[in-house]
């Protein structure tokens, strides 16, 4: 099991990329973009949704670490152009922003 966890996790970290708000806005007009706090590992919050792991996801959503992306967050990242990260997570695409 863990094993399977591991090469999940290699296989997201190769899809994970680094990407332009302009290069999401589509995705957030299909209301499929979520935001992951930026203390979580985006990485690792992805595995939990490839993996189907409904009590690691429900705690994300729960504690407001996983979202819908907002119209206010929509509009802030118009204006300021922030480092922002993307895993696919079919149909979901996680998004978080990063310093640096």
């Amino acid at each position: 099991m863990a094993d399977d966890l591991q090469k999940t996790i290699s296989r997201l970290n190769g899809e994970t990329a680094r990407i332009s708000w302009q290069e999401l806005e589509r995705h957030y007009a299909r209301g499929v973009l979520m935001n992951v706090d930026p203390e979580l590992d985006l990485v690792m919050v992805a595995a939990h949704m490839v993996r189907d792991d409904k009590t690691a996801i429900e705690a994300y959503l729960d504690a407001g670490q996983l979202r819908p992306t907002t119209d206010e967050d929509a509009r802030d990242w118009g204006d300021r152009d922030p480092t922002l990260w993307a895993a696919v997570v079919a149909p979901w695409v996680l998004v978080q922003e990063r310093n640096g």
